[in-house]
């Protein structure tokens, strides 16, 4: 995964809410997910918010390319993934690479991920890094000739659903990656969708859609329950013609 080209090279250079998971009821995290023996949280077919992954697959079907070009999904790979426009979002499918920059933890720190990093490009509301392990985020590619994520009206705390198969998180974009690469969410968000996230060889070579509502923002990316909120809500305008 990029983590580990990156920590090859010296360092990624990236600086870019515990959640819950409900199916078409409400329920508590503790029964929306279970362990597997590795003791990684795995998702069960769930959702956050009302709106499925159906609907708004639905949504993206086709992409009206926005990017100056493609993305590499890691690295040292070749350039496949456009950014597309959607109307009120924009959105790429491409892989999951476990992002686990932010406060040490158990989970994230010099040990399991030789990259790691004690800072994100966005903060927590009282101006602390933020916590990968704990708190679903998304990383944007650093702005570049290919694209400018700021020219499609996001910023740090936009609200971001991210799609593995029937499975919907929301999570703000909370930290900035390399400039010629995408496809990157923090521990917590590989985690909610079921993905391996350990971050020097979990997370997904493929088959996850990024679709990130312009002019969103939350002021608090740390407060997860929030970030569903919105998202919810931004979603179901989305899929109603939005």
């Amino acid at each position: 995964m990029r983590k580990s080209l990156i920590a090859a090279i010296g360092g990624s250079g990236v600086f870019v809410a515990a959640a819950l998971l409900i199916p078409s009821a409400v329920a508590s995290p503790g029964d929306a997910t279970a362990h597997d023996q590795a003791g990684h949280t795995a998702a069960k077919d769930t959702r956050e918010g009302s709106v499925s992954a159906d609907d708004l697959l639905a949504k993206v079907k086709d992409c009206d390319q926005i990017s100056n070009g493609k993305y590499k999904p890691d690295e040292d790979g070749s350039a496949t993934v456009p950014v597309c426009d959607a109307d009120s979002a924009v959105f790429w499918k491409a892989d999951l690479d476990v992002d686990c920059d932010g406060q040490e933890t158990e989970q994230c720190n010099l040990d399991t991920d030789p990259a790691y990093q004690d800072d994100t490009a966005f903060h927590t509301s009282d101006g602390q890094p933020l916590d990968a392990a704990k708190t679903p985020y998304v990383v944007l590619p650093g702005k570049s000739d290919i694209w400018d994520y700021s020219d499609s009206g996001l910023e740090g705390g936009s609200i971001v659903a991210v799609i593995n198969g029937d499975k919907v998180e929301y999570a703000a974009v909370g930290d900035i990656g390399p400039e010629e690469a995408i496809g990157e969410a923090s521990y917590a968000a590989a985690d909610a969708l079921g993905i391996d996230p350990d971050p020097a060889t979990g997370g997904a070579d493929d088959g996850v859609t990024y679709i990130a509502f312009k002019n969103s923002k939350t002021d608090a990316i740390e407060d997860h329950d929030k970030t569903v909120e919105l998202g919810d809500e931004l979603a179901q305008d989305f899929v109603n013609g939005g």
